[in-house]
């Protein structure tokens, strides 16, 4: 893939750490931000909100907003968004067949590198006694 091919650019922000977890909150029907947010966990508002602004301006989401006090704002997936469901899914479930092996390897090597593995990624654990899913 070439650095200045426009699908570069798509997949970027296709597979950034937000999106997919969005699509997938989304997969059922519109939602409301906070519910949004309470399904995606751990993503800031203002993450969230830059996320969804992304993927409203690649066409993912679309926002309507109805009348009233306070205003009612939903987000939904668009027929582009709809059709990220089977490729999250797969992704999701190749991570979730995979955790373990993942986990295990990212372990290895930071035992054998101490230094490099502690400037890692630590946050992604597994909680001790916890499936993989």
């Amino acid at each position: 893939m070439s650095p200045r091919c426009p699908s570069r650019t798509v997949l970027r922000h296709v597979v950034d750490r937000w999106t997919p977890l969005v699509v997938t909150a989304l997969e059922e029907g519109p939602l409301r931000f906070t519910e949004i947010r309470r399904r995606v966990g751990g993503v800031t508002p203002k993450v969230l909100t830059q996320t969804l602004r992304s993927m409203e301006r690649d066409g993912l989401v679309t926002r309507s907003q109805a009348g009233g006090v306070p205003p009612r704002v939903d987000y939904d997936l668009t027929p582009l968004g709809l059709s990220l469901r089977a490729p999250v899914a797969a992704l999701r479930q190749w991570a979730q067949q995979h955790a373990e092996q993942v986990l295990g390897a990212r372990e290895a090597y930071d035992t054998a590198r101490p230094a490099v593995g502690q400037a890692a990624e630590p946050h992604l654990q597994l909680p001790v006694g916890a499936p993989a899913d």
